[in-house]
């Protein structure tokens, strides 16, 4: 019996890398065929995983999976029908395996990297869309925005939307953007941006540092309309409380912000402060003039004042000139 649906299995293989061939045909763009990679990270997917690369292998030349630590079968049954699997000993979060993917993309020399989720959420059968752009030379890097069409919220839970609406609007204030959805996972990107964007951020707000990455060096972002799917029979789409993911989201996009715009974030405020240590510290000496005495309480709060500015300058100082640093060393490359 187990001979027999392994057999069965290996002919879907087949019909499914035949069929490849013909479908990557049709992103052909004047005589130019792209060598499309698509990159799942995955993290306990074992449900999922061979839906979503037999799916995907239809429109790539390689699909590569990350296994990020996970305790099930993901990583056995995506290298059994045919993906490039990297295995990461331990889960080191979103953000990390995203850094894998694009690592490997690059020994690939891949022309285009599409990066999808490995829960069913994203339909592989989009992939040509999002990969049109890149192909006409019209985008860097593509988003499959779940807002450009009102299909790609259908099956969204209320709290989803708001949140990431709210998260896109803060991105959209801070890098200029202009995104419509800056937390979706479906996107595409080419050489140049797979050779410019770096990725510090371990966690999912690896997908909102890419952008600052892009609007830092002024890669072309294109969206697409994207659909996605929460009801997956039963299978979970998240393995995070939306309060905690939102809020270490929100978090990444503070220390973005401060890492982009030290002097305004950081300087601003830190003269403030100084100022007012001074203000205090001469309300003091006038008191001690008038009645020879020290209030205890405004010397504390001058003292505090004036070293929360020391260290709110200091930092911005040297987060600044780092900043110059990193600018000076990218544009060399």
């Amino acid at each position: 019996m187990v001979e027999y649906q392994f057999t069965v299995m290996k002919v879907k293989i087949l019909l499914e890398v035949e069929d490849a061939s013909v479908i990557l045909d049709q992103t052909e763009v004047s005589g130019t065929k792209p060598f499309v990679v698509v990159g799942i990270p995955a993290f306990n997917e074992e449900k999922m995983i061979a839906r979503v690369v037999l799916e995907a292998q239809k429109f790539a030349n390689v699909v590569v999976v990350c296994d990020d630590g996970s305790i099930d079968l993901t990583a056995k049954i995506a290298a059994r029908i045919g993906a490039d699997v990297v295995r990461h000993e331990r889960n080191l979060g979103y953000g990390t395996a995203l850094m894998s993917l694009f690592r490997r993309a690059r020994e690939l020399d891949a022309d285009i990297l599409v990066t999808l989720d490995a829960d069913g959420q994203h339909d592989p059968n989009e992939i040509p869309d999002i990969v049109k752009p890149i192909v006409q030379g019209i985008a860097d890097m593509v988003i499959g925005s779940r807002f450009v069409d009102v299909r790609g919220t259908a099956e969204m839970p209320l709290y989803r939307r708001v949140g990431a609406q709210l998260i896109t609007k803060l991105v959209n204030n801070s890098s200029k953007n202009g995104v419509s959805d800056a937390q979706s996972g479906f996107r595409a990107y080419n050489q140049k941006a797979l050779g410019r964007l770096s990725i510090s951020e371990a966690g999912m707000g690896a997908s909102v540092e890419i952008l600052f990455e892009a609007n830092k060096h002024n890669l072309k972002i294109y969206e697409v309309p994207s659909t996605c799917k929460y009801n997956n029979g039963g299978v979970t789409t998240s393995t995070e409380h939306p309060i905690a993911h939102g809020m270490g989201i929100i978090m990444s996009i503070i220390r973005l912000i401060v890492e982009e715009r030290p002097l305004m974030v950081l300087g601003i405020p830190g003269i403030f402060c100084l100022f007012a240590g001074i203000a205090f510290g001469v309300w003091m000496l006038q008191l001690y003039a008038i009645e020879h005495q020290i209030a205890t309480n405004i010397a504390l709060a001058s003292t505090a004042f004036v070293l929360i500015s020391f260290f709110m300058l200091s930092t911005a100082i040297m987060l600044y000139a780092i900043s110059r640093l990193s600018r000076k060393m990218n544009e060399k490359r």
